[in-house]
């Protein structure tokens, strides 16, 4: 009885420091993936990289080991429990997860590394032959002016097809509205009766349009009189 208490007590033990493991693994990953996202990298390694790196793979074998110690309590179990099993699967399985992601983040900042260096090489390669080359420099400063002048062309000439696209749009929608206007005032002739319901309407309108316009009128004067 006493054995089986020290072992579950262990497993427990080994089982929490496993995922404190774990927890500093996924925050040293973070930082390592900074390194690839950085706007100038430098052309090797820093301190700081090599340090995470370094503190990653240590991480990566502590976990390998307190893996296996929980491995060995576990067949020494004369009957494991399958919350143990499922338990001992996920950390090995949360293991091999964060050595590809290692793997994977170090292929991105090398691939991101010499691309950076290539680029910075070719640069200074183009400066030093222009520097060696001062006509040659100027002309290809004229083409890079050129090309700019172009693309503001470009950009206008875009600007203005749209506009013109707007333009031809209102058009088209206002013959639409001046068709749609004459098929209702022809259907309304058609009809009997529809005229002079039309004009009695309108004559309405004025008509309380003029009422309305004499009151404002009459009450202005009031105003202007008795004050």
């Amino acid at each position: 009885m006493a054995a089986t208490t020290s072992s579950t007590q262990g497993w427990a033990q080994l089982r929490q420091q496993a995922r404190s493991l774990e927890t500093q693994t996924e925050m040293l990953l973070h930082t390592y993936a900074q390194f690839s996202n950085q706007t100038n990298i430098p052309p090797k390694p820093t301190e700081e990289e090599r340090h995470t790196e370094t503190r990653l793979r240590e991480l990566l074998d502590k976990r390998e080991s307190v893996i296996s110690h929980l491995t060995r309590l576990l067949t020494s179990d004369p009957s494991p429990s399958a919350l143990k099993q499922n338990n001992l699967s996920l950390l090995r399985d949360k293991l091999s997860d964060h050595r590809r992601d290692l793997s994977r983040l170090r292929s991105t900042l090398e691939s991101s590394r010499t691309r950076a260096n290539l680029l910075g090489s070719v640069r200074d390669d183009i400066s030093a032959y222009r520097a060696a080359n001062p006509e040659q420099g100027e002309a290809d400063y004229m083409l890079d002016e050129r090309g700019r002048l172009d693309r503001s062309h470009d950009v206008a000439d875009s600007v203005l097809s749209q506009a013109y696209a707007v333009q031809d749009s209102f058009a088209s929608q206002r013959e639409r509205l001046a068709h749609i206007n004459r098929r209702i005032t022809l259907a309304a002739s058609q009809v009997p009766g529809i005229n002079t319901l039309i004009t009695r309407i309108s004559a309405r309108k004025r008509r309380d349009g003029i009422i309305m316009g004499s009151f404002i009128a009459f009450c202005f004067l009031m105003f202007w009189f008795f004050s």
